[in-house]
């Protein structure tokens, strides 16, 4: 085990606990600039990262009521197999040298920017969308939804969390935010669970670099909960936002 990694999961579970922000847009990125982690890894890593780290969350949602397990089931009808095909695609094409790692950080790159802005005007662009909607969207649409966010989180490790709330409550906006918050990560553990092990066959997985997160991030993640209560959280999560721009904006341009 390595302390800087541990460090490194400290860092971003203790912002995870205190801004509720997703950990691959934080994790990933820090991998791969901060320790020089090869892109493929860095994904696959975090994928797993997150299914864990998110698992405890399901059983607290869970118990609460928190969960529509009925939209859960839809997004998964569409994510799981479009992980699958994903990494079925990846390995059949046999994507990988500096072509895959180019298609990994130009796509976490667009995705950075993506859950930049929704972080920065979810709430304006929750108003704006809701106006035109008219009652539960289509099953057909869930499943697709889910379907596209299997695929992008599959190749980025973003995308299960910020953007994929966001969007359920614009589809959603009768549901309250608790909810949406709490299915959203009742549907992200499993499709994390499938793209990581996805990436386990492609020989994506560090498990030293995987554990060493993972002690340090769990505990971290309780004491920025607890803090959090305390902290601006509308400040810190301009900054990340902003930091998430500049960091996506630098993947998109020079990888």
């Amino acid at each position: 085990m390595d302390l800087y990694y541990i460090l490194a999961g400290a860092s971003v579970g203790f912002i995870i606990g205190l801004t509720g922000v997703g950990g691959g847009s934080l994790m990933t990125p820090l991998l791969v600039l901060g320790f020089n982690v090869q892109p493929a890894i860095a994904v696959g890593t975090d994928l797993l990262y997150a299914a864990i780290t998110k698992a405890g969350g399901v059983y607290s949602h869970h118990k609460i009521k928190n969960i529509n397990w009925g939209i859960t089931k839809k997004l998964c009808i569409g994510s799981i197999p479009g992980s699958i095909v994903c990494v079925f695609a990846i390995n059949y094409l046999n994507l990988s040298g500096d072509f895959f790692e180019k298609i990994i950080s130009v796509t976490l790159g667009v995705m950075l920017i993506m859950t930049s802005f929704v972080i920065l005007f979810k709430d304006r662009l929750i108003k704006t969308f809701s106006k035109f909607r008219k009652g539960d969207p289509s099953t057909g649409a869930i499943i697709g939804l889910g379907c596209c966010l299997g695929i992008l989180v599959t190749i980025s490790s973003v995308g299960a969390g910020a953007i994929g709330t966001a969007l359920l409550l614009i589809m959603y906006p009768s549901l309250s935010s608790r909810k949406i918050v709490g299915t959203d990560i009742a549907h992200a553990v499993p499709l994390t669970a499938i793209a990581g092990f996805g990436h386990l066959q492609l020989g994506h997985i560090d498990f030293e670099l995987l554990i060493s997160l993972i002690i340090g991030s769990l505990p971290a993640i309780y004491i920025g909960t607890i803090v959090g209560e305390k902290v601006p959280e509308k400040i810190l999560k301009y900054l990340i936002a902003t930091a998430l721009l500049l960091i996506g904006i630098k993947f998109s341009v020079t990888f």
